[in-house]
């Protein structure tokens, strides 16, 4: 019936008119950040990102993967070929039967995010995102009506068929066009596209991306304090969030009750950008925090009229939240910005946070060690310290851990895999300086970059091939952080080069001579940051170890809730992070938590009561080395 499609004609130029008003209005909230370069080469890419990028992140939940492809690929496939057929009135009824079939899809789609709402999991938000699946399938049984009004005969069609489905397509489709100027639920699928296309991180499309970027504290660049000191992308990728609660149910803060939910932070950065207050928020709230009792503008401070202090030092750093985003948003990066200001500014940081950054200024150590004492764990092991214009093929970066009795055990059994594969090594000494992770991810920007430049001149000093490390927050540092401000390394962690060691030949390995069972503990600054999950992993195997894994590990691994300045900052909650970590070592039954970390080592061996060994990868490899002839 030609007058019906003229109706559906005009539906949907009254809805692309109504999302561009709203689009534009929405514009005007993110030109109130800072500047950010433009890409505009990432609008071509969009395609590439949403259907590789996102969908392998939505992938780790099978039942939403499939959902999503049923859902969002019949909506784009039908809003397609109603703008082609209807947009430009050519009114092809194959066209039509294309359009029936995709809202087909769409439809079957719409019924299971009804079934996944019907008892939904407490990560996902309520309110008016319990409405979606009503407004999904109206537009889906609308477009199914509509087609097929036009392409059968007229005498079959009546007014009072036809009228009904013409409003509830009008239903449908105001959700969308509406979305982004309201603020509703459907503006993510705006923001998100654009943001894929802007992203704040556009290398995280071809790489692994967890480098911090620099503060220009010479043009004082101090962080953020208020919305619009985000830039305009951050404040895009903000509205984005689908609110999916996925980045909640990953956060070991909120987990262990710390005033700390990644959803609603983000959720509140949109209430500031638009003058709002979080009374509305249908998600869980802060543990320990009411709702209602915060607002924002965007020039208003965000700290602490939109969140208190307490969330932003309850996050360890770990990245779990970003690893599940199937938007990307980037938390830390805007976490990290907001202590930054904070530590930049007022100095205002809780527990021993403080003191321990004036030990990092005054003695280049964490703890406020004298350098001189550093190498005091090989003391009696005859190890090379390295020496201008001397060559070393490894240049071994112990970290802060050499202070540690603790560790000084994984050293030292490192040492000795070292030189059974004959690896010509040697150590900085009293000439090693912290390299600033903690600093960084505390906000001290301008103590992290005064280390990070003096570690790159006495690194300049020394001729080497490479560097090894048993820290995974050095190799992060030194590998990621570093690049940005001149430092180019080529950095292992020690776990990749014992690993490669054995699988050449050049470091052989016999049966641990412990059968006792082992469960495997991936920290953050390893698997998240580093994506490096699979080398410890070999290691264990070839010395006859069958790992028993945790119900979450590899890059999906639990925080011990020793990273991001956490244990120094010591916000309380309901229960210690790294005692829901040995919580899922002991479900394993294993008798062994091995781990490849310091940090790891320190909070896992500090779970009080029954518990698993807490063993580095490094003494179990040198266990099973073969005893000398």
């Amino acid at each position: 019936m030609l007058w019906v499609q003229i109706a559906i004609t005009f539906v949907f130029w009254l809805a692309v008119a109504t999302l561009a008003v709203g689009l534009i209005r929405r514009i005007g909230l993110w030109r109130n950040g800072r500047p950010a370069p433009v890409d505009w080469a990432g609008l071509l890419a969009i395609p590439k990102r949403y259907l590789v990028d996102i969908h392998h992140v939505v992938a780790k939940d099978g039942y939403i993967a499939n959902t999503h492809m049923a859902v969002a690929g019949g909506a784009i496939a039908a809003l397609a070929l109603v703008a082609l057929n209807y947009g430009l009135a050519l009114y092809q009824p194959w066209l039509d039967w294309l359009t029936l079939a995709a809202a087909a899809v769409m439809l079957g789609g719409s019924y299971f995010v009804w079934a996944r709402r019907r008892n939904p999991p407490t990560r996902l938000s309520r309110g008016p995102w319990s409405r979606l699946p009503y407004t999904l399938a109206a537009f889906a049984v609308a477009l199914i009506g509509l087609t097929l009004a036009a392409v059968v005969p007229a005498s079959a069609m009546t007014a009072a068929f036809a009228l009904p489905l013409l409003l509830l397509l009008l239903a449908g489709s105001a959700e969308l066009a509406l979305g982004i100027g309201s603020g509703g639920p459907m503006k993510h699928a705006v923001a998100g596209l654009l943001h894929l296309g802007f992203h704040p991180r556009k290398e995280r499309f071809t790489e692994r991306s967890v480098g911090l970027r620099p503060l220009d504290l010479d043009a004082a660049e101090f962080g953020v304090a208020k919305p619009e000191d985000f830039r305009w992308n951050q404040l895009l990728s903000f509205d984005a969030c689908v609110q999916c609660g996925k980045c909640e149910a990953a956060c070991p803060a909120f987990a262990a009750g710390q005033p700390l939910n990644p959803k609603k932070l983000i959720q509140d950065m949109v209430v500031g950008l638009a003058s709002g207050s979080d009374a509305n928020f249908a998600g869980s709230p802060y543990p320990g925090l009411p709702l209602g009792e915060h607002s924002g503008a965007p020039d208003k401070a965000i700290v602490p009229f939109l969140i208190e202090p307490e969330t932003l030092w309850s996050c360890t750093t770990c990245r779990a939240c970003v690893e599940e985003c199937p938007m990307l948003i980037e938390h830390v990066d805007a976490i990290v910005d907001l202590r930054r200001n904070i530590t930049l500014t007022t100095g205002e940081l809780p527990g021993t946070a403080p003191e321990t950054l004036a030990n990092l200024r005054e003695t280049a150590t964490t703890g406020g060690h004298d350098v001189a004492t550093r190498q005091h764990w090989a003391i009696d092991l005859d190890v090379a310290h390295a020496q201008p214009g001397k060559l070393v093929d490894v240049l071994l970066v112990a970290g802060e851990g050499a202070f540690d009795m603790r560790y000084q055990r994984t050293l030292r059994a490192l040492v000795k895999s070292l030189r059974a594969a004959k690896i010509d090594f040697a150590v900085l000494g009293d000439s090693e300086f912290d390299t600033g992770d903690t600093a960084r991810r505390l906000g001290d920007e301008a103590t992290f970059q005064s280390l990070a430049q003096r570690n790159i001149a006495n690194f300049a000093r020394f001729d080497f091939q490479r560097i090894v490390t048993p820290d995974p927050h050095v190799l992060n540092s030194l590998k990621n952080d570093y690049p940005a401000i001149g430092g180019h390394f080529t950095v292992l962690h020690h776990s990749t080069f014992l690993a490669q060691l054995a699988k050449s030949g050049q470091l052989q390995l016999g049966p641990t001579p412990d059968q006792r069972a082992v469960t495997y503990h991936d920290p953050c600054y390893l698997g998240r940051y580093n994506g490096e999950i699979d080398a410890p992993r070999a290691l264990l195997k070839g010395i006859g170890i069958e790992v028993q894994e945790m119900e979450r590990s590899g890059l999906r691994g639990r925080c011990c809730g020793g990273g991001g300045g956490a244990p120094l900052t010591d916000i309380p909650g309901k229960q210690r992070i790294p005692d829901i970590r040995m919580n899922d070592a002991k479900a394993t039954g294993a008798s062994i938590v091995a781990v490849a970390c310091p940090q790891c080592t320190a909070m896992l061996e500090g779970v009080v009561g029954d518990r698993p060994e807490v063993l580095d990868i490094a003494e179990l490899v040198a266990q099973s080395l073969p005893v000398p002839a």
